[in-house]
């Protein structure tokens, strides 16, 4: 499970002689506000019930129980006279994983009666235990499979003759990404999505995901890219369940006559919508595109996460030849490529940015096989340098392809974060958008060419990666943020560890004065321990916000 002192909220600070004054007071007020956890905020919506009064009994003849004992002076006697009329089971399942439960068993039964429980988890496997009075059992359980189980527990009196069974639906924590062909599912410009107008301020946007395009009604989450398209003044976008309480965590920000896409992970709400809050003083239009989902389907496929590494940069001559040529593309060998395996990979997870670009545009990212769709991923000016979070189906062949949708050049890097394939183990949990670290909070911002850790899982193998979405703000010059994994523990860190080397990759751009956000699939490495690095010569404050994470028990 993921360290309680460690989640929401957690802080790492780089041991540096500016910060060292209030450092300890500081990490220490977010260890304790961090008790609650990103695992154990989740499993609060993923607790199961069957009161005792469901208890189905069955009984034969008391007299014929007793006669057959042989012992009508035992003290279960005054029990069998009854028949153990008071026999049954309250259950009680709670998530614990991604594949995990915990079930809380309360027995009643007299008083110096043998009753066997056997508890069927309904897929094959069968635990018994045995009282002799009322008493709560906890059993624990892992699921191979995600989705729906029956979970049955049946108590046996034999010297009474009387059964009494009780069953719980239980529902898996942790869900499954399945690919979708890039797809728009909102357009307030056009009328995509049943709205024609830009979204006032703080007005909310409502996109129909479960059951649309496609889309099972039982979608957990959702991988959106979302566009806003010409603000009439600085704000920006939250994304979040509908039904829910809007979080303060952000996705999207921009200035006016801004257009600036950003990846987001969102959970689905109870009525399949997510819902998009335009915190700005002045209107503005959203786009919202779909490239995969989250749900308990079989078949569906789990995560890898990898160290970032790069697998395109047209500067370098690295997977193309010099800049991109205006409304061309250019193909990419995913499958094979570096840690990814050479089959079964079924989507790709990427960091790409477009850079140098001599006019206005976007690229679009897309498998292989396919037209390019009416969809894009990266939105640029000329001669900004600006990268934003994809996942992208990958075709028959084991490729993906770029298009720059520009009509003039620009220079295009990709590096690749995970993978999702039916042979990858990590399942995702969504959580409520959650605040982890704002150094305006604390009046530290990031140091030019320095870094901030945050110690997220504690070593724990289970947790995998952790999506969130980066934010720089008030940026003193121009720079980019490195995420990686840091090969030292929390207790390392804190024991003033060494720099490592940050990996030759960048996850977001920017330039003096912006706010940039990108989401960021978060490798946890060995350690559990998250770095974040300011690649720029100058100071940043740095935001993280975080969605969800990937768990593989």
């Amino acid at each position: 499970m993921i360290s309680a002192a460690v989640v929401a909220a957690a802080i790492g600070f780089v041991p540096t002689a500016a910060q060292a004054a209030d450092q300890p007071a500081q990490r220490q007020g977010n260890a304790v506000a961090a008790k609650d956890s990103a695992k154990a905020a989740a499993a609060k919506a993923a607790v199961f019930h069957s009161p005792a009064e469901r208890t189905v009994r069955t009984s034969g003849s008391a007299s014929a129980s007793a006669s057959a004992s042989g012992n009508a002076a035992a003290p279960q006697a005054a029990g069998a006279a009854k028949g153990n009329a008071g026999l049954a089971v309250d259950l009680r399942a709670s998530a614990t994983s991604a594949h995990g439960f915990s079930l809380a068993s309360q027995i009643t039964t007299a008083a110096g009666a043998p009753v066997k429980v056997d508890i069927d988890w309904g897929d094959g496997r069968t635990d018994t235990e045995h009282v002799t009075s009322a008493k709560l059992l906890t059993s624990k359980h892992t699921f191979a499979e995600l989705g729906k189980h029956k979970v049955t527990v049946t108590l046996t009196d034999q010297d009474n003759n009387v059964t009494a069974t009780n069953s719980v639906e239980v529902q898996s924590l942790g869900s499954k990404f399945t690919p979708h062909a890039p797809t728009r599912l909102l357009d307030t410009r056009s009328g995509i999505g049943g709205s024609n107008r830009a979204v006032t301020p703080y007005g909310v946007a409502r996109v129909k995901v479960g059951g649309n395009s496609g889309i099972p009604a039982d979608a957990t989450a959702v991988a959106l890219n979302v566009t806003a398209v010409n603000p009439r003044s600085t704000g920006h976008i939250t994304a979040y369940p509908s039904g829910t309480a809007q979080p303060t965590t952000s996705n999207v920000n921009f200035v006016a006559g801004q257009t600036v896409p950003n990846m987001t992970i969102v959970q689905v709400g109870a009525d399949g919508y997510v819902e998009l809050v335009n915190r700005s003083y002045g209107d503005v239009d959203l786009v919202a595109d779909v490239t995969g989902y989250f749900s308990r389907s079989a078949g569906a496929g789990g995560y890898t996460s990898l160290d970032p590494f790069r697998i395109a940069d047209s500067r370098a001559g690295q997977g193309t030849w010099g800049q991109v040529a205006g409304q061309s593309t250019f193909s990419l060998q995913v499958a094979g490529n570096g840690a990814i395996p050479a089959s079964g990979v079924t989507a790709v997870a990427l960091n790409v940015t477009a850079t140098a670009p001599r006019g206005a545009g976007h690229l679009t990212v897309f498998p292989t096989g396919q037209e390019a769709p009416n969809t894009s991923n990266v939105n640029f000016k000329a001669n900004q340098t600006i990268a934003n979070s994809v996942i992208v189906p990958v075709g028959p062949d084991g490729r993906i392809n770029v298009r720059n949708g520009a009509w003039d050049p620009a220079d295009v890097i990709v590096d690749v974060v995970g993978y999702y394939s039916p042979g990858s183990k990590a399942s995702y949990i969504p959580t409520e958008p959650t605040r982890l670290h704002d150094s305006r909070k604390y009046d530290f911002p990031v140091q030019g060419q320095d870094f901030r850790w945050l110690p997220l899982s504690d070593g724990d193998p289970t947790v995998t990666a952790f999506v969130l979405n980066t934010t720089v703000t008030d940026t003193q010059g121009s720079g980019h943020l490195t995420v990686a994994p840091d090969p030292y523990t929390w207790a390392q860190r804190e024991n003033g560890a060494p720099n490592p080397t940050p990996p030759n990759s960048s996850n977001l751009n920017w330039t003096k004065g912006d706010t940039v956000p990108n989401l960021v699939q978060a490798s946890t490495g060995t350690t559990g321990v998250i770095d974040f690095w300011n690649r720029g010569w100058d100071q940043t404050h740095l935001v993280v916000d975080m969605f969800g994470f990937y768990d593989k028990s």
